[in-house]
């Protein structure tokens, strides 16, 4: 995929009208989760917590969607979630984002390498980070 139409051609919006260029994050390994703050998994925030205190001084960083602020599905969707659904199709091949906390994780040259399901819990995935930030 080339340089203008790749992951790090991506652009998201971020609190107080500012704009994170994924062109800033080359060379880390990334989690990005679309997040909610009112859903049985929301737990997972403290497993994601330890994963990016464990792993940030290894060029990893973890992005969080809250789901309010960024449609995953449907004609609506996000930049963000087009492209990593373009890259990597979830349970029985389907590009559907089923729920809250589904995971995509990118390598440090912006490839979609893997994809979990909200019930995959943090700590399942952490043997995967560990690969690809030593």
């Amino acid at each position: 995929m080339s340089e203008k139409t790749g992951f790090y051609s991506l652009q998201a919006e971020m609190p107080g009208n500012k704009t994170l260029d994924f062109a800033d994050l080359k060379g880390k390994v990334i989690l990005i989760v679309n997040t909610a703050s009112a859903c049985g998994f929301t737990p997972q925030y403290k497993g994601l917590q330890a994963l990016y205190d464990k792993y940030k001084d290894n060029d990893f960083t973890i992005l969080g969607f809250p789901c309010n602020q960024s449609d995953v599905n449907g004609d609506s969707t996000n930049e963000v979630y087009k492209f990593l659904k373009s890259e990597k199709s979830g349970i029985l091949g389907l590009s559907r984002i089923k729920w809250n906390f589904e995971k995509f994780l990118i390598d440090k040259q912006g490839n979609v390498v893997q994809r979990w399901a909200s019930t995959t819990t943090p700590q399942a995935i952490d043997a995967e980070i560990a690969k690809l930030v030593t």
